[in-house]
């Protein structure tokens, strides 16, 4: 948790710092079709973001989802991030209403921090929502966190029997010293129930003399009554946050947060094993990621605190794509700020995937099905400059293709043909005919059979690859086609690939500018591109 400046993207666009015209100018200039040029514009971010959920005022942190059967709908907590928060008390636990992760309905404050700043849970911190059937309520496991209180972070919960009043149960609290684990470390509790009927809670902390993490364990019959059952190790001396165990078909599966600051390990994964004792012992010093050469790497390092919820049918992960703050707005290079190797900033915008479950028991993320048809007008994308393209073929370096101007929620679908095993090509937002920096999500050969997504900002006075924002290796398509679907949501996008690839990113500036498709040597084809809005 932490407590960041407040930046507002769209108040600090004022009017004299459009460099082609305003909101209202781009909505019907009598005087000129803006829809029939390619000069860059300034956009500003609405208010709120309804497919990438946004609140009006402050932002979401750590999702906490979890499918209520009675309402028939995933309810989704959230850490709530406001602009003033007090030294002390903040993050109070929001919540909104989903049944197709792409549509919400916002259910105000669920949970409200402490009344002073001396209470264990004067801030709130990530845990876990469940009912339960035997006594017919609701419960929330949470962290509270207060430097002043005796642990600086304790396991606490509240109880409800409408999800509406909640009560929070002042006469309990899981200390983490009290069972040899750190007053410092002791949170992110998640509850779920494995194959012996027993409810499991893990919680991720520290040992209390100093060591490694771990996860500590404890076992329930009714969730109400917690055993301390022993704990396992993470891997290394690695934090792995906002843990989420949960079972889907023949397997088990472990999606935890890498809190390791460094520019590629700070990022949502997973293991999978056939058992629960296994998946455990997947951790360790000889940790076993899925086979896939990624450390089980889910998507870019523009989604966080990832956790799960199913309705019997799908299985979808929520976490938080982060917002920039600084930088030269006007230029755009706040799109390579809070990317770049340091930490990104504390919550954003809340991101929804589905989990694609393949016949190996390793995962990857899609589209939610309710996407698409959200996405329902379709326009008309019109070439307005190329260079090297012909009859749908980009071909030779620096080719590209720029089509019209998108709106401010978008769906792009393409298939992209590579001639070899070794072309490269680019999809670029933020491009005018006047611009001097773009942006672009590269697919790049990382040997001949391996590909990954990489952010650069490009043009004249570009600085090339961005580091700490790539993606992760995967396979090349064996016959080199790639069948590309793209989401915005104001600045918020995520690109899907061939049921295997997802990246989220947050790039200022897509809506009302012109996009392009590019090659870099070689020749790709590009076709059945579509556009689509809401």
């Amino acid at each position: 948790m932490k407590t960041n400046i407040f930046f507002t993207f769209a108040l600090a666009l004022s009017a004299s710092m459009l460099t082609a015209c305003s909101d209202d100018d781009f909505a019907g200039d009598p005087e000129r079709d803006w829809a029939g040029t390619t000069e860059r514009f300034v956009p500003t971010d609405e208010a709120a973001f309804s497919t990438f959920y946004t609140p009006s005022i402050g932002r979401v942190g750590d999702p906490m989802p979890f499918y209520d059967q009675k309402a028939g709908a995933f309810r989704v907590l959230y850490l709530q991030e406001f602009p003033n928060n007090a030294s002390f008390r903040y993050h109070p636990i929001w919540a909104v209403q989903t049944t197709d992760g792409c549509n919400y309905q916002s259910l105000g404050e669920i949970l409200p921090t402490g009344t002073n700043d001396y209470q264990q849970d004067a801030a709130l911190g990530t845990g876990c929502a469940a009912y339960s059937e035997a006594d017919g309520r609701y419960y929330i496991y949470y962290t509270g966190h207060n430097p002043n209180a005796k642990q600086t972070e304790a396991v606490m919960r509240a109880t409800s029997t409408d999800f509406k009043s909640w009560t929070k149960d002042v006469l309990w609290q899981l200390n983490g010293t009290d069972y040899g684990y750190s007053a410092e470390d002791f949170r992110d509790p998640q509850v779920f129930k494995t194959d012996d009927g027993l409810y499991r809670m893990v919680i991720a902390t520290k040992p209390k003399n100093g060591g490694d993490p771990v996860y500590a364990e404890f076992t329930s019959t009714d969730m109400k009554n917690w055993d301390h059952a022993g704990s396992f190790p993470m891997i290394w001396d690695r934090m792995l946050e906002c843990p989420d165990i949960f079972k889907m078909g023949d397997y088990w599966y472990l999606v935890y947060s890498e809190s390791v600051r460094t520019s590629w390990s700070r990022k949502v994964k997973y293991l999978v094993a056939d058992s629960y004792e296994n998946l455990k012992a997947c951790l360790g010093g000889s940790p076993k990621w899925p086979a896939d050469g990624r450390e089980g790497v889910l998507d870019s390092r523009a989604f966080y605190a990832g956790k799960t919820a199913s309705n019997g049918t799908d299985r979808f992960i929520w976490g938080w794509c982060p917002f920039r703050s600084g930088g030269d707005i006007d230029e755009m290079n706040i799109n390579v700020g809070g990317g770049d190797g340091n930490e990104p900033n504390w919550s954003g915008a809340l991101v929804c995937h589905k989990l694609i479950q393949h016949s190996d028991g390793t995962l990857s993320l899609g589209a939610v099905p309710a996407m698409a048809a959200k996405y329902s007008q379709q326009q008309q994308p019109r070439v307005m400059l190329s260079n090297g393209y012909s009859d749908g073929k980009l071909s030779g370096d620096d080719a590209y293709v720029l089509y019209n101007r998108l709106g401010s929620h978008n769906h792009i679908s393409m298939t992209v043909t590579t001639s070899n095993n070794w072309d490269k090509f680019g999809i670029s937002f933020v491009r005018g005919s006047d611009s001097e920096k773009y942006y672009t999500l590269v697919v790049n050969p990382e040997d001949e059979n391996h590909r990954k997504v990489n952010f650069e900002q490009e043009g004249a006075k570009g600085i090339g690859f961005v580091e700490g924002i790539d993606g992760y290796w995967f396979e090349r398509p064996a016959n080199n086609v790639y069948n590309i679907d793209i989401y915005t949501d104001n600045s918020v996008m995520v690109m899907y690939i061939n049921d295997v690839v997802c990246y989220t990113q947050r790039i200022y500036g897509i809506q009302k500018n012109c996009w392009s498709v590019n090659n870099y040597g070689g020749s790709v084809t590009v076709s059945d591109v579509k556009v689509s809005q809401y």
